[in-house]
């Protein structure tokens, strides 16, 4: 087998194209008739090997929680404990507005999320004052957003990101932590202490064809009941 002699793959590709061209293919065309080449040739789809990817453990959110406290920098406080909290993606987090927060059933609205879909996000009870005193702050200087900078612009993801990687370097963590792997955290944490796939999927903002239906009749108030009553625990 391992003297096997192929032709390159571009000069293979041009001599099928020369074939198919005057049937001028379309995409699926090509797609049925690879699919049945591969049956013809006895030809299985190999599937790469997945790498479990990296999230950070207790110890290392604590540690890097730390980092953040001992800076006393308020505002990237706020900031942190938002993106923790809620699970948000750091370009969502950008773009809430303060008429976004609802402080009466603790959630924030996410509006054109990933494709462009809105959705509801938790924070719990504990830290509804702490986000109030950051609303009431921006109000009085005329903010739209939550987060906006002494210049009057809503901070950048690119700037949080930066923000986030100066506090992971001071906690000298050595795996590779970002904000998303902070919200993989979340939500694994939350799948942990026994809350359902189909109450975590709201506020993801995943979608599963096998569980969409039921996902579907599921309300934001029962899963917000649920997260309430572990969020308590979580260690920051």
């Amino acid at each position: 087998m391992t003297n096997i002699k192929r032709t390159p793959a571009s000069k293979k590709a041009k001599e099928i194209a020369k074939i198919l061209k005057p049937e001028l293919p379309n995409y699926f065309y090509l797609k049925d008739i690879f699919k049945i080449l591969r049956k013809e040739l006895e030809i299985k789809v190999e599937k790469k090997s997945k790498k479990l990817p990296y999230v950070p453990n207790e110890e290392e959110l604590r540690s890097f929680y730390k980092s953040v406290w001992d800076s006393k920098n308020f505002q990237d406080m706020i900031i942190i404990k938002t993106l923790l909290y809620t699970g948000a993606r750091v370009s969502e987090l950008t773009n809430i507005k303060i008429d976004d927060v609802d402080f009466d059933k603790c959630q924030i609205k996410i509006k054109e999320g990933k494709g462009n879909k809105d959705r509801i996000v938790p924070f719990p009870n504990q830290f509804k004052e702490v986000l109030r005193g950051q609303v009431q702050t921006n109000k009085q200087k005329n903010a739209i957003y939550l987060f906006e900078s002494s210049w009057h612009k809503k901070y950048t993801s690119r700037g949080i990101q930066k923000m986030f990687k100066k506090y992971v370097i001071a906690a000298n963590i050595s795996g590779i932590l970002t904000p998303h792997k902070m919200r993989h955290y979340l939500f694994r944490w939350l799948k942990s202490q026994g809350i359902d796939d189909a109450l975590i999927q709201p506020y993801s903002g995943h979608e599963s064809r096998q569980s969409l239906e039921i996902y579907s009749r599921l309300s934001i108030q029962e899963a917000q009941t649920a997260y309430e009553d572990k969020i308590k625990k979580f260690p920051v």
